[in-house]
């Protein structure tokens, strides 16, 4: 009954319920970014509109609408406390687009919904850059110009087939403009910020609580992107080095705030290097993760894509605020390298410090092994990696648990490593290195907490190796006198294959993944990393398109030493050829495209020329064999007789048997009739003269 009587609505109710449905459309990937009274308010006058198409009832007052704008200006700037600025801009205009719904009186005012529309478009941009924005945003622009099709023909009932096909030609002509606007355009900066998917959902930080690390696990989504000039390095040496914590509060470890002047690592690297180009993905945080280790000193400088990075003494990259857009780089890195102060300094005591009153279990238990007499005779240089070694293998001996839903800590107890090392050891990768960290320190033996990401996929895609959120992992690092920082890894003590074969724990599969799963376990994987082989192409191909990318395009093209001088004359060139192509392009449809067309235009400039007064391209060929004869006598006989073939040709019985039937019957043939008529009218003006 429902498609019965959607096939019987009238113009208007069918094409005014299309344009809703294209505004829905248009506004639903706004809904996971605005308030949740915006997109129930949203659908709540759209289905209003609907059903007001529907059933064909008048549509509401004026005061009615008024009330509802001051309704959502209020609500707007009672969420926002603006009325400007990005989110109050976009909740306003999602607003004003669906009340606009409700004064759909006229065709100026579907233009005006066309208009918002459009620029709703665009907003969805500020969001999010993603491949599947992009389809999503193309398909709304093409219901949106389906939609102004149909609204410019206003008789009759054409199909939204037909409004659609028109739609999608018209875009196809406007796709070379777009990609030239694409390839020239200059790079600028974004008008409103970056997009709100450069800020990671979840992701490195500067701050590590205890579960931190096993919530960036549960996201399998991609961190790193990388690209080798040889074999990539081991699974063991897969260490991607971010924020280094060393102030600890009982509860919170965070990077430390005390500067040292002249401070360094004392960093040597040795062996062969390796480049690598990598990619980054948004991040929470402000120190970029690169592959241990790079040979860059303290205090050097890296310009990426105008984002200035300084090596700190910790061997940490730090932007001056967090990393919120999509990089890319390429680097080197040593296979082998020892960093830190060979003999005790000041700086070190920051490396000793822990929370008065926290974990008076562990300390306990850390001046116990301390005390113990295998530990008595052995010198500073020695005395540390015995320590670490005792601390490692305690962990490997005893029940500890590696797992990725160790459960929350601290709500009974606010000591939290004492709950972990001796009451629960359930844990993730920040327990351990935590709590390794402070029984290091307990005994006199600076350490602290490393973050960043370990391992990749075990297969490229594409040519670039995976890092995945579900890599990141926390580590330690303890000094030794003579030889400077050590890195010490509790988790390989635990669970080994985590860090020599780089498997991270997996969260448990969705119900999507679930479900591909049950037929096929390798069809979601496919499914996903061909997803994300796209997605990676469209991030270098189009994302990653930048000025340096734009030169480079003009260098291929022959020219030597391309800068903005140059790329705006290619571009004022390129315009300039667009505009006449153009141009030439309409006075070639202006023109008649059908063979009787043309060959009617060209038998009237002849008629013209042999000074025939009163032809015109209505008539037909006997009528203009008549004004001829009448202007010329017996001397046009012989062009007179070819117009009446002509008019038999053309208009007589089908299957008359006549000389001049070939005339139409193919390009030859209406050629050789052509000539022979100029031949009889160059004959004629011979005879006039």
């Amino acid at each position: 009954m429902k498609a019965k009587r959607l096939s019987r609505l009238s113009r208007d109710s069918r094409d005014t319920l299309f344009l809703l449905a294209t505004i829905a459309a248009v506004v639903l990937p706004h809904g996971g970014h605005l308030p949740i009274w915006v997109s129930a308010l949203t659908a709540l006058i759209l289905g209003w509109r609907a059903w007001l198409a529907w059933d064909s009832r008048p549509l509401p007052g004026r005061w009615v609408l008024v009330a509802v704008l001051l309704g959502a200006a209020a609500m707007t700037w009672f969420t926002h406390r603006t009325l400007l600025g990005r989110e109050a801009g976009i909740t306003m205009l999602v607003m004003l687009m669906a009340l606009k719904t409700l004064e759909l009186r006229a065709r100026r005012d579907a233009f005006v919904v066309f208009f918002l529309g459009f620029f709703l478009v665009l907003t969805h941009f500020l969001y999010s850059q993603s491949m599947l924005t992009a389809l999503w945003m193309l398909a709304s622009v093409w219901a949106l110009l389906s939609a102004l099709v149909l609204a410019q023909m206003p008789v009759g009932q054409p199909s939204l087939r037909l409004a659609a096909g028109m739609a999608a030609r018209t875009t196809l002509y406007g796709l070379p403009v777009m990609i030239f606007l694409f390839l020239l355009f200059p790079r600028i900066a974004p008008l409103w910020g970056v997009p709100a998917d450069s800020v990671g959902r979840t992701g490195l930080s500067d701050r590590l609580d205890f579960g931190a690390m096993s919530e960036i696990a549960n996201d399998d989504s991609v961190a790193l992107r990388l690209r080798f000039t040889g074999p990539p390095p081991g699974p063991a040496a897969r260490y991607f080095r971010g924020p280094v914590l060393g102030q600890f509060d009982g509860r919170s470890w965070r990077a430390s705030t005390l500067a040292w002047p002249g401070q360094t690592d004392a960093l040597a690297v040795s062996g062969q290097p390796l480049d690598y180009e990598m990619t980054v993905e948004p991040l929470r945080s402000s120190v970029l993760p690169m592959l241990e280790m790079s040979a860059e000193a303290a205090g050097s400088e890296r310009q990426i894509e105008g984002l200035t990075l300084k090596r700190a003494p910790e061997l940490q990259w730090l932007a001056q605020r967090p990393i919120t857009e999509r990089l890319r780089l390429n680097a080197q890195v040593f296979p082998s390298f020892s960093h830190g102060p060979r003999t005790a300094t000041l700086a070190l005591q920051n490396y000793l410090e822990l929370p008065p009153g926290f974990n008076p279990r562990t300390l306990q238990w850390a001046a116990n092994l301390r005390r113990e007499p295998r530990f008595a005779t052995l010198d500073q240089a020695a005395l540390s990696p015995a320590l670490a070694a005792a601390v490692l293998a305690h962990i490997a001996s005893a029940d500890f648990i590696y797992t990725l839903a160790p459960g929350r800590y601290g709500e009974v107890t606010p000591h939290l490593v004492d709950e972990f090392w001796f009451d629960r050891r359930l844990g993730f990768c920040e327990h351990f290195s935590a709590a390794f960290v402070v029984v290091m320190r307990a005994m006199g033996v600076p350490a602290r907490v490393v973050t960043g990401f370990q391992g990749m996929d075990a297969q490229p895609q594409d040519g670039f190796w995976i890092v995945r959120n579900s890599n990141a992992h926390a580590w330690a690092e303890y000094w030794v006198e003579g030889r400077g920082w050590l890195r010490a890894d509790p988790t390989a003590a635990v669970a080994p294959e985590r860090i020599q074969l780089g498997l991270a724990l997996r969260p448990p599969p969705g119900v999507l993944a679930g479900a591909f799963s049950q037929i096929n376990p390798d069809l979601w994987l496919s499914l996903r990393r061909g997803w994300e082989t796209l997605e990676n192409r469209w991030q270098q191909s189009v994302l990653n398109y930048s000025r340096r990318s734009q030169f480079d395009l003009l260098k291929s093209a022959g020219f030597a030493a391309p800068d903005w001088e140059l790329l705006g004359q290619v571009s004022a060139a390129l315009i300039a050829a667009v505009a006449l192509v153009a141009g030439a392009w309409s006075q070639w449809r202006a023109r008649p495209h059908d063979p009787w067309s043309r060959q009617r235009a060209r038998i009237l400039r002849e008629l013209r020329r042999l000074g025939v007064a009163g032809v015109a391209a209505h008539q037909g060929p006997r009528r203009w064999a008549e004004l001829l004869r009448a202007e010329h006598g017996a001397a046009a006989e012989a062009a007179v007789q070819l117009l009446l073939g002509l008019e038999m040709a053309r208009y007589g019985p089908p299957g008359t048997d006549n000389n001049h039937s070939a005339a139409l019957s193919g390009p030859l043939a209406r050629w050789r009739w052509l000539r022979d008529f100029r031949a009889a009218g160059r004959m004629l003006r011979g005879k006039i003269r």
